[in-house]
């Protein structure tokens, strides 16, 4: 099966550039080269320079790999963390007729 990259729509596009930018400017925060990180995340510095700039075709395991490296690991986590759409959506369905459950 040949590697394809998803189609991202312009949106996603620059959401995906400033990604690239926030985990460049973390590595040059912490004053690492392209390549300690490459190494210390187990990817060519070819891949590193995709990442950088958001390219969507690389595997977000790397993309772990790489905030691994620089410590922000957790962050992946805040991810729909507070999905504050989804639960207004849940609370629209729930019925006022049903009663909570009884004590023991």
């Amino acid at each position: 099966m040949a590697n394809k990259s998803p189609v991202l729509l312009p949106r996603m596009k620059k959401i995906m550039a400033e990604l690239g930018e926030n985990i460049k400017l973390a590595r040059l925060r912490r004053k690492l080269s392209a390549q300690q990180v490459a190494e210390r995340a187990g990817i060519s510095r070819s891949t590193l320079n995709y990442i950088e700039k958001g390219y969507e075709g690389v595997s977000i395991g790397y993309y772990l790999n790489v905030l691994n490296v620089l410590g922000l690991e957790k962050d992946l986590l805040i991810i729909a963390s507070d999905d504050e759409l989804g639960r207004k959506i849940q609370d629209a369905n729930l019925s006022t007729k049903d009663r909570a459950p009884k004590k023991k």
